[in-house]
C-alpha cells in the first residue's frame, strides 16, 4: 500500500501560493516528517493529503487511484487524520469517542457489535488510557484528548495516520508520550506522515524528512543525513547544534546559543 503526492500544489483564489511542485511517497511502516517554520503551510499541505482541501495543482494516489475519486467511506477506512486541536463539544465518554472511529464501517441503523468493541478496547489500551475510558472527553487534560483522539484514529483500523503538530500545547511530559506512541505506530506497521517544528521529534522517529520553508519551496531526504546545523540554521533564522547522543543512539538537536 503506497500513498503517493506528486508535483502538489496550493494556492488561495486571489493567486497567492502556499507551495508548489510537492512531491514524495509513503508506504507501510515508513515514517515521513514535514518540517518547517510556523507559517510555511506545512497544515496546509496536510489538509491536501487528508482530502479536506483541494490542492490547486498536481494529485495524490492511494495504490495508483485518486484518493479525490474514492467515496468517503474507503477514504476514511484507508487515512485517518488526528488535526492540531480537537475542541470538545459534547460530553461523550472517552470510549464513546474512540468509537467514532468505527463509523466509515457502520451500516445505516448498524449497531457497534462485538468485533467493533473488542477494536476499540485494543485502541485504547494501545495508547494506554483504558483507566479514561468512563470519563466525559469535556474533563481530561490536553495530553489525554491528544491522546484519545489518536486512539479514535487507530480505530478506524487505516493503513497511514496523517497528525497535524502532534505535540503542539503539551507539556514536556505529555509530548515525550506522543512522539514514542507514533514511533510505536510505525512499528506496527502504520504509515506515518506528521507535521512539526522540533527538528529534534524528526530525529526521534526517524525515517525521512520534508522541509517546506516560507517561499513555499519543498526539499526531501533522510533525516539523519539530509538535517545539517547549516540547513536548519537557514530555515529557523537561528543558530543550531546537532550533536549524536551515545545514551539516547541518536542525533539530538538543539538551540546553538
Amino acid at each position: 500500500m503506497k500513498l503517493e503526492i506528486t508535483e502538489l500544489g496550493f494556492s488561495y483564489p486571489n493567486g497567492k501560493q502556499i507551495f508548489g511542485n510537492v512531491s514524495f511517497d509513503v508506504e507501510k511502516g515508513d515514517v515521513f516528517s514535514i518540517l518547517g517554520p510556523n507559517g510555511a503551510g506545512k497544515s496546509t499541505l496536510l489538509n491536501c493529503i487528508s482530502n479536506l482541501n483541494e490542492p490547486t495543482q498536481g494529485a495524490i494516489f492511494l495504490d495508483n487511484e485518486k484518493i479525490q475519486e474514492l467515496s468517503l467511506k474507503i477514504f476514511a477506512q484507508k487515512i485517518s487524520y488526528v488535526p492540531q486541536i480537537h475542541k470538545p463539544t459534547y460530553a461523550f465518554t472517552v470510549e464513546e469517542f474512540v468509537a467514532m472511529g468505527r463509523t466509515p464501517y457502520m451500516r445505516t441503523f448498524r449497531k457497534l457489535n462485538n468485533t467493533d468493541d473488542y477494536i476499540i478496547g485494543q485502541a485504547m489500551d494501545q495508547v494506554r488510557i483504558t483507566h479514561l475510558r468512563k470519563k466525559p472527553y469535556t474533563q481530561i487534560s490536553g495530553g489525554e484528548r491528544q491522546l484519545v483522539t489518536i486512539a479514535r484514529a487507530i480505530a478506524q483500523e487505516p493503513d497511514f495516520i496523517l497528525l497535524d503538530e502532534p505535540t503542539a500545547h503539551l507539556d514536556f511530559g505529555n509530548q515525550i508520550k506522543t512522539m514514542k506512541l507514533i514511533k510505536n505506530l510505525a512499528e506496527k506497521g502504520y504509515g506515518i506522515i506528521m507535521t512539526t517544528h522540533n527538528p529534534d521529534q524528526v530525529f526521534f522517529v526517524g525515517g525521512r524528512v520534508g522541509i517546506l520553508n516560507k517561499k513555499g519551496q519543498f526539499e526531501m531526504g533522510e533525516a539523519n543525513e539530509y538535517l545539517s546545523e547549516d540547513r536548519l540554521g537557514y530555515i529557523y533564522s537561528e543558530p543550531v547544534h546537532i550533536f549524536y547522543s551515545h545514551a539516547l543512539k541518536r542525533n539530538v538537536c538543539t538551540s546553538g546559543c
